[in-house]
């Protein structure tokens, strides 16, 4: 979002000490606690000036006339694009932690993905939001058929995300095939299975069930069009289904006193809960994957957002987008230690995931 407001250098130290004190003390801040608690090297007066004008550019309001200021959702916005400095000690932590708790050799991937949204929420203190791989951008890593009886194989695909999908599909014509035994079929179907893995990797499924299956081998044609028909209904499967969003330290995260209301937290509960379809757009986007994204407030189109602040940033596979890893809470958020927590969960998943395929 482009800044139309220009700071001085000492309106820009003034708004940064009025964010740093609001987030840590959540009391409206004055003149005399920012002479008491940072170095501005400048009167009171000349600070309840400064104040002022940010208050006239919409940039800090009074929540009541006798009240010190705070920061309106403009002033977090200029602040996390112009004043912020990500902290380095909070990202090597998240990286140090992930390194020493994700076990890549035994675990799922969806198991690592919870860990990691443990592991963010309890060290930012806020919602941790982690995004398992869209099923739709995924590429096939692995095709096998299994003969389960007389007439029926199970297919099973494992894509690049690290999950899988299955279907049983009828065969009737091997059943009719009277001179295969057992053990011969089992090594077509291993054959076939190579094969088509070997002809298939690396493409989604959406694309696969699109190709002209009678070019791929005239050996295999008994098999081909019903395996087409069965691959058009895995891709079809995946069509508008979006992946399942992993959500952790909402307990924690609601005791902050901007979570008073009862009935704030039953909106923000329920989105949470039941309204993760509107909740995705603003997690993941994967036409922009070098983009942190950061909604602010008001900026937040969902109603029960727009107290809160949104992170987030892609975590990708070959520079490919994959998922998404993001923390939620108030406005009145450590931008630093957000946005540095965030970008290194990311990067560390990101290398991590490329690193085990």
């Amino acid at each position: 979002m482009e800044n139309l407001v220009k700071l001085s250098a000492r309106q820009q130290k003034v708004l940064r000490a009025t964010v740093r004190h609001y987030v840590a003390t959540a009391e409206p801040v004055g003149s005399k606690a920012l002479v008491n608690s940072y170095n501005l090297k400048v009167s009171p007066a000349t600070i309840r000036n400064v104040m002022g004008v940010l208050e006239r550019s919409g940039l800090l309001y009074q929540p009541h006339t006798s009240a010190g200021r705070v920061p309106s959702d403009s002033g977090y916005r200029i602040y996390v694009d112009e004043l912020v400095q990500p902290s380095k000690p909070i990202a090597r932590q998240i990286d140090q932690v992930l390194t020493h708790r994700l076990d890549w050799e035994g675990c799922s991937l969806e198991a690592l993905l919870r860990e990691a949204a443990q592991v963010l929420a309890r060290l930012s203190g806020y919602i941790a939001l982690v995004t398992l791989p869209t099923a739709e951008s995924a590429k096939l890593r692995h095709l096998q058929l299994v003969r389960v009886d007389e007439n029926q194989i199970l297919l099973v695909v494992l894509l690049d995300s690290y999950r899988t999908e299955s279907v049983i599909i009828q065969f009737p014509q091997i059943a009719e095939t009277a001179s295969s035994s057992r053990a011969a079929l089992d090594r077509e179907l291993q054959i076939l299975s190579n094969f088509l893995t070997e002809q298939l990797r690396d493409q989604p499924l959406s694309a696969i069930a699109a190709l002209s299956w009678s070019e791929l081998d005239q050996v295999f044609q008994q098999y081909i069009e019903t395996l087409q028909t069965a691959i058009q209904a895995l891709a079809q499967r995946q069509q508008g289904t979006q992946a399942q969003i992993l959500i952790s330290g909402l307990a924690d995260a609601l005791s902050q006193p901007e979570f008073s209301e009862r009935q704030q937290i039953q909106n923000l509960v329920s989105l949470l809960e039941d309204g993760k379809e509107q909740l995705w757009p603003l997690i993941f986007q994967s036409d922009n994957s070098a983009r942190l994204q950061v909604w602010i407030g008001s900026e937040n189109p969902i109603e029960p957002m727009q107290t809160c602040a949104l992170i987030s940033s892609v975590y990708t596979k070959n520079s490919a987008p994959l998922g998404s890893v993001g923390i939620l809470g108030p406005t009145r958020m450590l931008y630093e230690n957000a946005i540095a927590a965030v970008e290194a969960a990311a990067d560390y998943l990101s290398g991590a995931i490329t690193q085990a395929a």
